[in-house]
């Protein structure tokens, strides 16, 4: 008879996020000693880390924090399973994952996996308590950014799950009406997805591609060719107000663009940076 209790195992659960027949058979080998069935649900997920390799995380959760108004740091944790994105281990996870990025002052994945968590690199502790989920948890990427006003905004695309959608946005300006312009475009950016701040950074190669296309299509269509040159400018600027943060109608008001929004706040934007879980 097992000398442990389904409290027992809901309670083991929570605190190691593992599968309910990993956390049993840990408890029938350890004689129902929860501590030691924690060591061997650990063990036994090392050994199989090898294995879990290759899978797929398309799973996992995005954390962000300002530090004092001007510093906004995000960073994306990825999973193989919404069940193991919402546990409180994989939660508990990420956030000391965000702690060691605000920390370190990190700016990329390499700098962030070798900081310091615990006495060790993070990226010994994200394998350790991956062995512990019983799944591939993968640090994806981390961003910082600066301004003298900083908004993060997260985003739940299901109840159920954590944020899946973060967003940084940067002004140069201070103030409540800065802090507000910044965080209803970090909101906008959130839901419509930008590719890019502003037109100048968009590479020329993808800009030239686009306005073959449109000039092949006008043609195609048998366009006057006296038209072609204010047709194809047209369908350019088209593509603009879909991949470019500032010339994207305004969510709140799309007969204003986002520029405009933010020049009649009497801020500019500086940097802006989005993440979706698995995108």
């Amino acid at each position: 008879m097992a000398n442990y209790t389904a409290a027992d195992i809901k309670a083991l659960r929570e605190r190691t996020g593992a599968g309910m027949m990993d956390v049993k058979k840990a408890l029938d080998e350890a004689n129902g000693d929860a501590e030691k069935a924690i060591e061997l649900i650990r063990i036994k997920g090392l050994k199989g880390a090898t294995k879990r390799e290759g899978r797929s995380t398309a799973e996992g959760l995005v954390a962000a924090k300002v530090i004092d108004g001007t510093v906004g740091v995000m960073i994306e944790v990825n999973c193989e399973t919404d069940f193991v994105a919402k546990s409180a281990k994989f939660i508990e996870l990420a956030d000391k994952v965000l702690a060691v990025a605000v920390e370190s002052g990190a700016a990329d994945i390499e700098a962030l996996l070798a900081a310091n968590a615990d006495g060790k690199p993070l990226g010994d502790v994200v394998v350790e308590e991956g062995a512990v989920l019983g799944e591939k948890v993968v640090v994806r990427r981390v961003a910082r950014v600066e301004g003298k006003t900083v908004d993060a905004y997260l985003h739940k695309t299901s109840k159920d799950l954590p944020a899946q959608v973060g967003v940084l946005f940067a002004v140069d300006g201070e103030g409540d009406s800065a802090f507000e312009a910044a965080h209803d475009v970090a909101v906008h950016s959130a839901a419509f997805a930008p590719t890019y701040l502003t037109r100048e950074e968009v590479p020329a190669e993808t800009v030239e591609n686009e306005r073959r296309i449109a000039d092949e299509t006008a043609r195609a269509e048998g366009k006057p060719e006296a038209a072609l040159t204010k047709i194809v400018e047209g369908r350019l600027n088209g593509f603009f107000k879909e991949i470019v943060l500032l010339d994207q109608p305004f969510a709140k008001d799309p007969k204003k663009s986002v520029g405009k929004v933010l020049e009649e706040a009497g801020v500019n934007a500086t940097a802006v940076a989005r993440f979706r879980v698995g995108a």
